[in-house]
């Protein structure tokens, strides 16, 4: 049953597996007189081939004995006629950049946890990436050994693409896999920490050689395995004249290099004269995302209200919270307590807790208070929010913000975290601005920007003067479902 598998290289899902004493040299094909006794499970023969689970095994059944140049595979399990040593095994497997979230179509790739001719291990993270909804690393579905990376940082990749090749051992490999890589050397050989093309560089280079259009391939590299190091690169392109040296101390030599302090003062001369010359900035990740969000949120009509809140009694309440805290860890602001006081209002306004199906025509009342709280961060501005607001106590909310505003600096939100938000609150006041007139972040309707808390004079009702802690509040509103009366009232609620 088993030869007539192999015969018509089927793979067995239900054939048992035997184990043969293993010997170094190669064997002898058995007798023909013992094919016969090919039969589970009492097999009968002790000099069989020896057993491999990794291995390629060549060979077919020609009129009751064996000759080698067929490959077949039973249930992951290989046999060979040769020894273990002497047969390559595994393939070159691409490994590309799967689905993120949904509707995410590219990533910008941010840094490589590998490079070229490490050993991987299985879910060992590779890379890690940013969308335009979180960053996420990237792990290993193979254990093998990288060969050739093909983007650098900075790069977009689209959802598909090969991020990396991977040599990996044949029972790992899928049905499709590359056995020969123009651009790898085999696993045999030694494998150099270059990136593509072959050449030795770091990103930082490759970089700047893509600003000036420059041909890694032509530029000869003075570092060590011939590596191209930056200045070997701005030599190159004062030479051709890519790249301006503003000062006069570089020219043209190909027949010498550059020597000692000459050369470091030659290049800091041509760095030099580079500012006065446009750069051009790509936008990536959140800041990519902004761009789309905001030119959508150009065509919806906004309209902003402005008021002044009274906070007496929020500068009290922020006090005796700070006052009696007895976690040390725990640092209490104003926000969650703005926060939780704009969830208390939204019960009484759904209207502003709400989006607009711009298709159907009609809004969609939220059941969640999901507060977003706009971030600007190194890496652009974020809005995650903070689920189920009204449903939290202050010192919740607290923890929470906490936590959202470590992960946005640290550029490691989940897409759960920036997702689902109903109601985004913008505290300027944190950077000093009195008010601001917010966009609406889609599909939303409303937007609030608060001011910091400002001590001024007040006139009481009997003519008296007495400080007062007063915020502005200003109030974007999508003019399409809501209307200037219904702004007005809700951001009067915050006086009551």
């Amino acid at each position: 049953m088993i030869a007539r598998r192999i015969w018509l290289k089927r793979p067995s899902a239900s054939a048992p597996r035997f184990l043969f004493p293993y010997t170094p040299q190669a064997l002898s094909p058995p007798s023909p007189s013992l094919l016969p006794e090919l039969k589970p499970p009492s097999l009968g023969v002790s000099s069989l081939l020896p057993f491999c689970s990794h291995a390629s095994a060549p060979f077919r059944l020609v009129n009751n004995s064996i000759d080698s140049g067929i490959q077949y595979r039973v249930n992951r399990c290989c046999f060979s006629s040769h020894a273990l040593a002497d047969l390559p095994v595994g393939g070159i497997v691409d490994v590309p950049l799967a689905q993120t979230g949904e509707g995410i179509a590219e990533c910008e790739l941010l840094k490589w946890f590998v490079h070229q001719g490490d050993e991987v291990e299985e879910f060992q993270p590779l890379c890690e990436v940013q969308s335009d909804k979180a960053t996420i690393e990237i792990t290993s579905r193979y254990k093998g050994k990288v060969a050739q990376i093909l983007y650098v940082p900075g790069d977009i990749v689209k959802v598909g693409e090969t991020l990396l090749k991977m040599i990996v051992e044949e029972c790992q490999a899928p049905a499709h896999v590359h056995d020969d890589l123009e651009d790898t050397k085999p696993l045999g050989s030694k494998l150099e920490k270059s990136q593509i093309d072959g050449v030795l560089s770091t990103p930082a280079v490759r970089l700047l050689a893509k600003q000036y259009n420059i041909n890694l391939n032509d530029v000869h590299g003075t570092g060590k395995d011939g590596r191209i190091l930056k200045e070997d690169l701005l030599k190159y392109g004062i030479q051709k004249g890519i790249i301006e040296d503003s000062s006069g101390t570089v020219k043209a030599d190909s027949g010498n290099q550059f020597l000692g302090e000459k050369e470091k003062y030659s290049y800091a001369s041509a760095e030099v004269g580079q500012p006065h010359e446009d750069k051009i900035v790509p936008l990536r990740g959140f800041q990519r995302t902004m761009v789309k969000t905001m030119s959508m949120a150009a065509k919806v009509p906004h309209f902003h209200y402005v008021e002044e809140i009274n906070c007496n009694a929020l500068v009290e309440l922020k006090a005796s919270f700070q006052n009696n805290s007895t976690d040390p860890g725990i640092k209490h602001t104003f926000l969650p307590l703005l926060i939780k006081s704009l969830s208390m209002a939204l019960n009484r306004y759904p209207w502003m807790n709400s989006s607009f199906n711009d298709e159907a025509v009609e809004m969609i009342l939220k059941g969640s208070h999901n507060i977003g709280i706009a971030m600007a961060t190194p890496h652009g501005l974020v809005v995650p929010n903070i689920k189920n607001v009204q449903s939290l106590s202050i010192l919740e909310i607290t923890k929470e913000l906490a936590r959202l505003q470590q992960l946005a600096t640290e550029n490691k939100l989940n897409p759960e975290d920036i997702t689902g938000g109903t109601i985004t609150l913008s505290n300027i006041g944190a950077i000093g601005g009195k008010f601001g007139a917010p966009i609406i972040n889609l599909p939303e309707v409303a937007i609030i920007a608060i001011g910091r808390i400002q001590k001024v004079p007040q006139f009481a009702d009997d003519g008296n003067v007495y400080p007062a802690s007063i915020m502005t509040v200003n109030i974007g509103a999508d003019h399409r479902v809501l209307d200037g009366a219904t702004v007005a009232k809700f951001a009067m609620s915050g006086n009551n």
